[in-house]
């Protein structure tokens, strides 16, 4: 059994990278299991807020609990927003999971996250709470867990797939590399307000290159988050 914990901020490519594990046989996969806990812990107003709350379980024990359990399948993968685990949070569970790190440049996120949200912050892009979780993995292995950087992922995804299973000692398979349109028995309840491409994709679509002109205040927080970035991005698999 192999609970693998994928620790990334939104508007990543976490979402495909959730459905290519769950494209395997082996795997059962569920799409952040702290977010109705979050927002019944912050108040905030988030798409859907009540919805999830309703739909979810909100203690964050429990939700601990379950993330270090056994899964029907070999594999259990986690897709985790980073800023989910907030300071109360007890987040000493993380020490039993197989852990992994998907990172991508914060002007990229920032351009995106913008299009779907008026209100944008630090917190709200999970940067500084993802140095915090590596670090906390870091300091209980003794060394850096994988990371994955998801432009570099998008240019070769079956070489930066193979880096990642053998780093979280499973075998790849082929089957990570494709999924059929629509919604997944995965999703999370939010699926309908987030994932409108994820649902239109058959697999990783290729990197943008597109130049990025953010406006001013957006530009600030991207040079907030660019140190936990680089911190990051140091320790990414080059597979490209």
């Amino acid at each position: 059994m192999t609970n693998i914990s994928m620790w990334s901020g939104p508007r990543n490519i976490s979402t495909a990278m959730m459905y290519s594990f769950a494209a395997r046989a082996d795997c059962v996969a569920v799409d952040e299991p702290f977010y109705g806990a979050y927002l019944k812990a912050t108040g905030l107003k988030h798409p859907m807020a009540n919805e999830i709350m309703a739909g979810m379980e909100c203690d964050p024990q429990k939700i601990a609990a379950f993330c270090a359990a056994p899964a029907p399948k070999p594999i259990f993968y986690q897709k985790h927003m980073t800023h989910h685990m907030l300071p109360e949070f007890d987040r000493t569970f993380i020490r039993s999971l197989n852990n992994a790190f998907l990172i991508r440049s914060p002007e990229k996120v920032l351009a995106s996250y913008a299009k779907k949200h008026d209100e944008v912050s630090l917190h709200a892009i999970g940067f500084v709470e993802q140095a915090e979780i590596f670090d906390e993995v870091v300091q209980h292995l003794g060394h850096a867990p994988p990371v994955v950087d998801g432009d570099i992922h998008l240019n070769n995804p079956r070489a930066s797939l193979t880096q990642l299973c053998a780093a979280l000692s499973i075998p790849f398979e082929e089957a990570m590399l494709a999924w059929p349109k629509g919604p997944k028995s995965c999703d999370g309840i939010w699926a309908p307000h987030w994932y409108n491409a994820a649902w239109n994709s058959t697999g990783f679509g290729a990197p943008t290159h597109t130049p990025l002109q953010l406006p001013d205040h957006l530009k600030r927080i991207a040079d907030q988050a660019r140190p936990y970035y680089k911190k990051l991005k140091a320790h990414a698999f080059m597979a490209d």
